[in-house]
């Protein structure tokens, strides 16, 4: 077995980038997702033009903001001390950035080769994303971070598990032999008769993986 979950709105309780985007701001942000959740610009566009609102001297005011308010799902540390048990790798599959996902994540010991994200670039007067992980030849979407890529990257695992929440779990959700899903993707699925578990909690996770399978 092997898990992918997202990040921002699944292991944290809210989507840490809107949150970042509502709390400071920036003129026309609305705008850029209300065209990514209407399909009528590409995840990637959006993301980076979104943080291309930001100064780069605003990357510590950003992190000093997430370390402060962002909130972990119940039941995370109980799924990560399972998967120890079971000897089941836990990977983190976010479209998030590394600047602010990598000092939220550091406690849970989760391995750096195990996350992938997109990563932030202070190098220019405003903040750029770079996409070290785009969609592979089976997939057009233009996800900036392809979790679908990523997944299909990796030698094939017996049980593919997906955990996720929203647009950028869309794809995901069709590589995994069991989703859970809430939120946007569980409509998703809904939608598109994709079989998935609802979830509140990490508990709700590990003890319906461990029921199933062991």
């Amino acid at each position: 077995m092997r898990i992918f979950s997202d990040f921002d709105g699944t292991m944290t309780l809210a989507d840490t980038i809107m949150a970042v985007m509502a709390h400071f701001d920036p003129p026309g942000w609305k705008n850029i997702v209300e065209d990514m959740f209407a399909n009528r610009t590409s995840v990637r566009r959006g993301v980076g033009q979104l943080f291309s609102l930001f100064p780069s001297e605003y990357k510590e005011a950003i992190v000093s903001y997430v370390i402060a308010h962002v909130k972990f799902r119940p039941g995370l540390q109980s799924l990560l001390s399972w998967c120890a048990q079971r000897n089941i790798p836990f990977y983190v599959v976010s479209g998030g950035v590394d600047f602010f996902i990598d000092p939220l994540i550091a406690a849970w010991n989760i391995p750096k080769q195990h996350i992938y994200c997109n990563v932030g670039d202070f190098s220019s007067e405003r903040i750029r994303i770079v996409w070290p992980h785009p969609c592979d030849r089976h997939c057009v979407q233009d996800c900036g971070l392809c979790k679908s890529s990523v997944m299909r990257a990796l030698p094939q695992a017996d049980v593919t598990v997906m955990v996720g929440d929203s647009l950028t779990d869309y794809g995901a959700s069709r590589e995994a032999d069991v989703v859970f899903a809430r939120a946007h993707l569980a409509t998703y699925c809904a939608q598109h008769h994709i079989t998935y578990v609802p979830f509140h909690t990490f508990d709700d996770v590990h003890m319906h993986l461990e029921r199933e399978f062991f």
